[in-house]
């Protein structure tokens, strides 16, 4: 395995604040039937969606990463335990948990970068569900993408050559490996698109009207957010 990636870990905090600032008034100003569309998430509506974004986040602040977090029984009792929760105290919960889990999410080595960036991804499906453009994209893209790269090196993702195409993020005007090398010496994959369903790809999200060419490995292959991550190294 080649060295991992450089780990800036200042990342996952600068994600959730940015994407707080352009979510929360977001949220705020949108009628509360709004809340109950579906999303691209299996059974959750926007407001499970955001129940779940404000409980994992709240777990990570108070340290409560008991075993078995995130895995689906314990995001679904999460999202059980604020139904009944009024609106404007869910969005105060998550935004103090985007406002605070940065230095948290900071100091936990890398183990928990992929929880920032999963919750970008979910205010990716919320615009997505409200018929939003700019899903998956945005001012927190080019961060996002710092985080993918070594959240899908620390899952030991298959290595894939990225070529981002459009407005490249900084960083990203040439293609990069992304993932670890195959043990086998197989070559790597290649993604060519942009970056927007490049996220899709990796979050598993629907890629339905998007142009990309992919060779060498397969989407499922390429799935972050199948398992929860690893808590115990």
């Amino acid at each position: 395995m080649t060295s991992a990636p450089v780990r800036d870990p200042e990342l996952p905090g600068l994600l959730l604040r940015t994407e707080r600032d352009a979510l929360l008034p977001l949220l705020r100003a949108t009628p509360e039937p709004a809340y109950d569309l579906r999303t691209a998430c299996p059974g959750w509506t926007v407001r499970h969606v955001l129940a779940h974004c404000a409980a994992a986040l709240t777990r990570v602040v108070e340290d409560r990463l008991e075993k078995g977090v995130f895995s689906p029984e314990s995001n679904e009792r999460d999202i059980e335990e604020r139904a009944g929760l009024p609106l404007p105290a869910l969005l105060d919960e998550l935004e103090r948990g985007m406002t605070e889990a940065g230095p948290v999410i900071a100091a936990a080595g890398g183990k928990l970068d992929g929880v920032a960036l999963g919750e970008w991804v979910h205010a990716g499906d919320v615009r997505e569900a409200w018929g939003l453009d700019g899903a998956y994209a945005g001012s927190g893209l080019p961060y996002a993408l710092g985080l993918l790269e070594g959240v899908a090196y620390r899952k030991e993702m298959p290595r894939t050559v990225v070529e981002v195409t459009g407005a490249e993020p900084a960083g990203w005007e040439e293609p990069r490996p992304v993932g670890v090398p195959s043990p086998e010496g197989r070559p790597p994959g290649r993604f060519r698109g942009d970056a927007p369903t490049l996220i899709r790809l990796y979050a598993n999200r629907p890629l339905v009207g998007t142009r990309y060419e992919l060779h060498g490995v397969g989407e499922g292959d390429l799935r972050l957010f199948d398992s929860p991550p690893k808590l115990d190294d």
